[in-house]
C-alpha cells in the first residue's frame, strides 16, 4: 500500500536511497527571484517590488489608518555626470547615492531605483505627516555632502528634485505614484535643487497642458497661427531698417495665447520644427511684398528667431534655401537669430551651421546675448554680423 513500511514486508530484501543536493539549485533560485524584483546596480528594490509594497500598504490602511506617503527622486543635471565623466562614474555616483538614501530611512520603509537617476521612497506606517519633510530635509542634506568618484578621483556635487505625495486609503498605487511624480516635475521646474508637495492644482494644470497642447496640433492647419512684425529702427535717425517676425496664436476660445505660453510647449512636443518653418514661410513672403510695393536702399530686412531644436535640425540649412527659392528673396535681406544658449552649446556643430547659414547669404544675429554665460571672446570666434543684448 502507498505510504506502508516496506521494511517490513519479509519480500523486500533491501532498499536503495537516493539523494540529491539541491543547495545550489535553491541558491540560483533565490538569486533568480532576487533579481527580478531588485535593480540590478544599486540591488535596491526596483519598480516591480516597489508597487508591490505600495499596493500592501494602501492595503492595510484601510484596516488601520494610518498615513503613508510616497517620495519621487530625480537627480538633477545627472546627463552632464555620464557625458563628461563617463557611465562608469555615473554608476558609481547612483550606487552611492542608493546607500545615502537608505541611511536616511526607518527599517519598515523602501527605497527603490525605478531606472536612469530616477528613485521612488514609500515611507509607511507614519505616525504624522509631518513626518515626511523630516525624511526629505534629511535626504537633501545627505546629497550635501560630495560624492567622491574612485573611477575619476573626482567629487561632484549633486542635487536633485524631489515630489512629496500623500495619501490615506482613496486611491490605488498608480495614483500615488503619478501625484508624486507630477510634484518632482514641479519642484523641478521651479529651479531644481528643492522639493514639492502635490497639489490637486498641479493635476489640473497637467490636464490644460494636453488640452493645450491638442489645441496647438490643430493650430497651424486651421491657420490659428499669425505672424506680428515689430519695428527695428536706428537710434540716430529713427528710420525703419527692418522688422523682427514673431509669432502669436489665435485660438478662438482661448484667444490670444501669447509665446511665452505656447514656444516652450512647441519645443518640447517637436511642434516647434513645422511651425517655425511656417513663420519663416510667411515672413520671407510678407518681406517680398514689401519690398516690390516699397522699394528702397538700403532695402528692409526680416528677422527670424530660430529656437535651438530647429537650429539643430538636420533639415534646415535646405528648408532656408528652398524658401529663398520659393520667395526669390535676397539672401542679405534675411536676419536669422538665435539664442547665445544655442551658439553655445555644441560649439563646434554651431558654429559649423552658422557658417553655412552665411554661405547662403543670409545675415546671423545673436539673440539675448548676456543672459547665459559666453564670454566676448569667445563671440568673437562666431561668424555672426549682429548681436542682441539681453535686457
Amino acid at each position: 500500500a502507498v505510504g506502508s513500511n516496506q521494511l517490513e514486508n519479509p519480500s523486500v530484501a533491501g532498499i536503495v536511497c537516493n539523494c540529491r543536493d539541491i543547495t545550489e539549485r535553491k541558491v540560483l533560485e533565490e538569486q533568480i527571484e532576487h533579481r527580478a524584483f531588485h535593480d540590478s546596480l544599486t540591488d535596491l528594490p526596483n519598480r516591480t517590488l516597489f508597487m508591490d509594497r505600495l499596493e500592501h500598504a494602501l492595503t492595510r490602511i484601510e484596516r488601520r489608518p494610518k498615513p503613508i506617503a510616497m517620495l519621487f527622486l530625480d537627480l538633477d543635471n545627472f546627463k552632464v555626470v555620464n557625458d563628461s565623466l563617463g557611465h562608469e562614474a555615473g554608476d558609481q555616483l547612483l550606487i552611492e547615492l542608493a546607500r545615502r538614501l537608505q541611511e536616511c530611512l526607518r527599517p519598515e520603509d523602501t527605497a527603490a531605483r525605478f531606472g536612469g537617476d530616477e528613485f521612488a521612497v514609500l515611507l509607511d506606517d507614519l505616525t504624522y505627516m509631518s513626518d515626511v519633510t523630516k525624511v526629505v530635509d534629511r535626504i537633501v542634506e545627505s546629497l550635501e555632502a560630495p560624492f567622491f568618484l574612485d573611477e575619476t578621483s573626482r567629487e561632484v556635487f549633486v542635487t536633485a528634485s524631489i515630489g512629496v505625495a500623500g495619501r490615506l486609503a482613496e486611491e490605488g498605487p498608480k495614483d500615488l505614484l503619478r501625484a508624486a511624480d507630477l510634484a518632482m516635475y514641479e519642484a523641478k521646474g521651479s529651479g531644481k535643487a528643492r522639493y514639492a508637495v502635490f497639489d490637486p492644482i498641479l493635476e489640473r494644470q497637467v490636464h490644460e497642458r494636453l488640452e493645450l497642447e491638442s489645441d496647438l496640433q490643430r493650430a497651424l492647419a486651421r491657420g490659428e497661427i499669425k505672424v506680428y512684425y515689430q519695428p527695428q529702427a536706428r537710434l540716430d535717425t529713427e528710420e525703419i531698417v527692418g522688422v523682427e517676425a514673431l509669432a502669436r496664436w489665435e485660438n478662438p476660445e482661448r484667444g490670444m495665447i501669447l509665446p511665452e505660453k505656447f514656444i516652450p510647449l512647441a519645443e518640447e512636443t517637436g511642434l516647434i520644427v513645422p511651425l517655425g518653418r511656417f513663420v519663416l514661410e510667411e515672413a520671407c513672403r510678407q518681406l517680398k511684398v514689401w519690398h516690390e510695393r516699397h522699394p528702397r536702399n538700403p532695402p528692409l530686412t526680416m528677422s527670424v528667431n530660430l529656437s535651438t531644436r530647429q537650429f539643430r535640425n538636420s533639415t534646415l540649412t535646405e528648408e532656408v534655401l528652398n524658401t529663398l527659392k520659393e520667395t526669390n528673396l535676397a539672401p542679405e535681406t534675411l536676419v536669422l537669430e538665435i539664442t547665445e544658449s544655442a551658439a553655445v552649446e555644441d560649439a563646434k556643430s554651431a558654429i559649423s551651421m552658422l557658417e553655412t547659414m552665411r554661405g547662403l547669404g543670409v545675415k546671423i544675429a545673436i539673440d539675448d546675448f548676456g543672459k547665459g554665460y559666453s564670454s566676448l571672446s569667445y563671440l568673437r570666434r562666431l561668424p555672426v554680423d549682429s548681436v542682441k543684448i539681453d535686457r
